[in-house]
């Protein structure tokens, strides 16, 4: 179908526009064998297209005047590039009726003769040119205008793309990206091969194949002038040629070896084995360890149990500069476009590399002595290259945590009311989901790893309580394994058991009646938060709702998961966005300050905030789990510098006055 809709979109070139208005589009042909079909203008306008955007689907006049010119030069495309036959009949017909009629046989040899009329897709054609109006609106609420885009979102998010996206389902996903794959040639855009692919437990499976990585000059070869293009992946898909695997590395012990390890790759999985119970550990290990391997096959040449002090040296030169090729956008590790650095703003260089800051090249150094040093104590290698490599230097920071996000007590105070005033509707379960972790957090001091992993079991009252004054602490696993009570505030205690009792749950130890010592039920258990809203997807109710099935199959108890710390902080910071628009008692500056909050910004504010009302320091300290003393003064500095500020404040406004004067 000719494009005849305005093109006045910013963001479409003439040339699609040309190219659009001199031929037909796929919704054309669709809506076309509607009308032959006997469909109502009227149906096939509000079905096919969308009356804001094409001035022909106004009305069921126009659009059946659009669509009988549409069929007109049809026709007399076929009559002229078609069979002998067809124009004969053709014109036999319009003889007849006046005009051609059409059935399905022949309308479909029609469009084949016509061929010459369709239009051909481009990268920056809108979506609304080629999809139909509600799918196109859907999209748009995405930010998706043209077709490149298009690509560019589904290459992004790979397989499980559509899942954001309201009402466009996993079939109606697989029938866009057919269309887009089949027309990927002419778009001039590639529909990577994962966002298509079959999933297992929501991971595509071609994340279960194995990727070879080969040396940069085996590489496949770009356009004259350009590097290699890089095969790379990740840990868990990586596989390395037996020349360069390490099974007859130069550095490898003669000696008895403790560990399973026949080559470099299961010897660093068996490194990072021993932190599987550590999962921010082993994350952080795994990309470090990942990186040097891909640097030492693909860059260097060498496998690991070969290198020297030398190769040890290039590499350190390395992370102040990575290859343009090792970095990229962030990506799902099982997809083809992931890169084992990510793409940063505030470190990439003028060659699209990303610099490593100096802090992070010390700790990518050491984290990798450390690592080959534990390799020579298991006997699997000889000798360690990186005790003759120096740490890169680096600047220490005065103040290394960044406390400026904590919130001004003033504001702390209007959102503790405005959380408060939201959350009395007995609607406003959201609300009081967010109420339950920023207390939390605000007034224990906790990290969101911590708030997130804590359990109602780990919560009871102290016995250094009075009736008067009763205290309740909360036992929990912190930074470095290491474990510490906090206490927890009133004002906390109500906000969990509002959030419980949204979550049917009972938050309260329930006593016998003869004697109010002797519990008649054993504590509830659980996390203290978790999620009221679970999207209906697979994964998620694998991972939320998880039954305990018992007599014969029917399920008796559900076991509740609650919150991982990344998802606790993206949902504090869209509940907190929506609070920065829509709480009426914040001015300007107040507003840019709740703007800048994460998770963690509720534990600098408990830090900041009992600093000020003279909480002891050591007992500050132990609230928060610093192991230094040192650590914990920062918030007195803090503490310091605002009463700097606002005694400056002062004098400029003296100043001020005595000038008015």
């Amino acid at each position: 179908m000719p494009e005849r809709k305005s093109m006045t979109k910013t963001n479409v070139s003439p040339v699609a526009a040309v190219a659009i208005e001199r031929g037909f589009t796929t919704k054309d042909f669709t809506a076309l064998r509607a009308f032959v079909q006997r469909i109502a203008p009227a149906i096939i306008a509000r079905t096919y297209y969308d009356p804001d955007e094409d001035a022909h689907a106004a009305t069921p006049a126009a659009m059946e005047r659009h669509l009988n010119g549409m069929l007109d030069s049809l026709v007399q495309l076929a009559m002229a590039h078609g069979s002998s036959a067809l124009a004969t009949h053709l014109r036999a017909s319009i003889k007849q009726h006046g005009r051609p009629l059409l059935t399905a046989v022949t309308f479909r040899m029609v469009t084949e003769a016509a061929q010459l009329a369709a239009a051909t897709p481009h990268a920056d054609h809108p979506i609304s040119a080629w999809l139909r109006p509600r799918i196109a609106r859907r999209l748009k609420g995405e930010g998706i205008v043209t077709l490149g885009e298009l690509v560019a979102f589904c290459n992004r998010r790979g397989a499980s793309w559509w899942r954001s996206i309201p009402r466009i389902g996993r079939g109606r996903a697989r029938a866009i990206v057919s269309w887009l794959r089949k027309h990927q040639a002419k778009l001039q855009v590639t529909v990577e091969i994962d966002v298509d692919s079959e999933e297992r437990d929501g991971v595509p499976l071609v994340a279960d194949e194995l990727v070879e990585v080969v040396p940069e000059y085996y590489a496949d070869r770009g356009p004259l002038g350009t590097l290699p293009r890089l095969r790379l992946a990740p840990l868990e898909r990586l596989s390395v040629p037996h020349a360069l695997s390490g099974a007859e590395g130069e550095n490898r012990s003669s000696a008895f070896c403790y560990i399973q390890a026949n080559h470099d790759l299961d010897a660093v999985r068996a490194y990072l084995n021993r932190y599987r119970d550590q999962p921010k550990t082993l994350r952080a290990y795994t990309k470090e360890l990942e990186r040097f391997l891909l640097w030492s096959v693909v860059l260097r040449g060498k496998a690991l149990s070969d290198l020297k002090v030398d190769d040890c040296e290039a590499y350190k030169d390395f992370l102040k500069k990575p290859d343009p090729r090792f970095v990229g956008d962030r990506f799902v590790r099982h997809s083809p476009r992931w890169r084992p650095f990510a793409a940063s703003k505030s470190t990439a260089t003028a060659d699209g590399s990303a610099a490593l800051l100096p802090g992070s090249q010390r700790y990518a150094v050491r984290l990798l002595r450390s690592a080959f040093a534990w390799l020579v104590d298991v006997r699997y290698l000889a000798g360690n290259p990186w005790v003759a490599v120096n740490d890169p230097p680096i600047v220490r920071r005065a103040n290394s945590m960044k406390i400026d996000r904590a919130l001004p007590a003033e504001l702390w105070r209007k959102l503790r009311d405005e959380l408060d005033a939201r959350c009395a509707d007995p609607l406003a379960s959201q609300w009081r989901v967010l109420r339950a972790p920023v207390l939390l957090m605000g007034d224990s001091g906790l990290r969101r790893e911590e708030a997130a992993s804590a359990r109602r079991e780990d919560l009871k009252p102290s016995v250094y309580g009075t009736l008067d004054r009763p205290v309740w602490e909360l036992t929990i696993v912190g930074k470095g394994r290491r474990e510490r009570t906090v206490p927890v505030s009133l004002a906390t205690l109500s906000a969990l058991r509002a959030h419980w009792q949204d979550r049917s749950r009972t938050f309260d130890v329930s006593f016998g009646e003869e004697s109010p010592g002797e519990r008649d039920s054993p504590v509830p258990a659980g996390p203290l938060l978790a999620p009221i809203i679970i999207p209906w997807t697979d994964a998620s109710s694998r991972r939320h709702r998880q039954a305990s099935v018992v007599n014969a199959g029917v399920p008796v108890v559900m076991t509740e998961t609650g919150y991982t710390a990344d998802g606790l902080n993206r949902f504090i910071g869209r509940m907190t966005t929506t609070l920065v628009e829509t709480m009426d008692s914040l001015d300007l500056e107040e507003r840019m300050r709740l703007g800048q909050v994460n998770a963690h910004a509720f534990r600098h504010t408990f830090g900041t905030q009992s600093v000020a009302d003279d909480v002891p320091v050591d007992v500050v300290q132990k609230v928060l789990g610093h192991v230094s003393l040192q650590t914990t003064t920062i918030y007195v500095q803090a503490e310091k510098q605002r009463v700097l500020e606002e005694v400056a404040r002062y004098y400029a406004g003296v100043a001020a006055r005595k000038t008015a004067t």
